[in-house]
């Protein structure tokens, strides 16, 4: 095992968040209003009583910027794990189906899935780990049948009172960030550094996000709205008809 210091993680996290900033940003830009009102449902705009374009433009536009950054600052925690863990016990991004970080300890081969947090996916979702972790396990075992390997579903945040889920263990933030790194405090220790040109940069992706409201507004009501009000027929059928 060896170590890794505070000031490493942070220079870490400095080099790459702006990665993220960057991404949400071109998600932003390549953002569609037709394209994501055919995949929302009007009925529930309707249910909500939303009455103004801009109403609806919001909720779809946030709706869809929310899933996108939780996928794209996933990735970068996945990849913080990894050098972490590289750093200190040497693990490797896996390039088995399924398997995020691989890696030794204590004699034990670990087969980790990386997750944001615990409430990560439905049923059929879990079911595919859990068949990703069998086949990776087989993999792995394909030279040395007597190998001890352990498969983690690790949590880069939230809590988990029932680890042992039977085919692998499901772990959540301050044990994810220990386990991986062997710092207790991990969790805590990098939140600061999360912050690093954070207005600046959210400030710019603000005026960007003013933006595409004020356009994607003028388009909605340019397009469904009849004498100032929403046509609510005319967003059906373009959402729905079988004829359009």
């Amino acid at each position: 095992m060896m170590k890794i210091s505070l000031d490493e993680i942070n220079k870490y996290i400095e080099n790459n968040i702006d990665d993220f900033h960057q991404k949400r940003l071109e998600k932003l830009e390549k953002l569609k209003l037709k394209v994501n009102l055919k995949r929302k449902n009007p009925y529930l705009f309707r249910a909500k009583n939303l009455l103004t374009s801009h109403d609806i433009v919001k909720k779809l536009l946030d709706a869809y910027l929310s899933s996108q950054e939780e996928t794209i600052f996933g990735d970068f925690l996945e990849g913080l794990a990894i050098f972490i863990n590289n750093k200190v016990f040497g693990g490797i991004k896996s390039g088995i189906t399924g398997i995020d970080l691989e890696f030794i300890k204590n004699d034990i081969r670990y087969l980790v899935s990386i997750k944001s947090g615990p409430n990560w996916g439905n049923n059929s979702q879990i079911t595919k780990m859990k068949q990703n972790f069998k086949t990776a396990k087989k993999t792995i075992r394909t030279n040395n049948p007597n190998l001890q390997v352990e498969c983690i579903n690790g949590c880069c945040y939230g809590k988990n009172k029932k680890p042992d889920r039977g085919e692998y263990y499901k772990i959540c933030g301050q044990e994810f960030w220990e386990f991986i790194s062997g710092i207790p405090n991990l969790y805590i220790d990098i939140i600061e550094p999360l912050g690093h040109n954070a207005k600046q940069k959210n400030d710019a992706f603000m005026k960007s996000y003013a933006k595409v409201i004020n356009i994607f507004t003028q388009r909605f009501t340019d397009e469904f709205c009849t004498d100032g009000e929403i046509n609510w027929q005319k967003l059906l059928e373009f959402n729905s008809s079988k004829e359009i």
